[in-house]
């Protein structure tokens, strides 16, 4: 199952972390997403939602 929330799609993001020496390392920022059961058009079902679209109220928890 792909780390999106639904909502929003906020996704993975890649990048570098660099050391104090200035080697390159790979790392993932992961968005924190949450299972929450919601009211999403009229049915209640459950989905993945990242904590920025549950704090702004754009989705109606079930």
């Amino acid at each position: 199952m792909a780390r999106v929330c639904e909502i929003c799609g906020r996704r993975p993001e890649y990048g570098s972390v660099i050391s104090h020496s200035g080697q390159h390392s790979k790392r993932v920022r992961l968005p924190n997403l949450q299972r929450v059961r919601v009211i999403y058009q009229g049915k209640r079902r459950t989905m993945r939602v990242c904590t920025r679209c549950l704090k702004a109220g754009k989705v109606q928890k079930a």
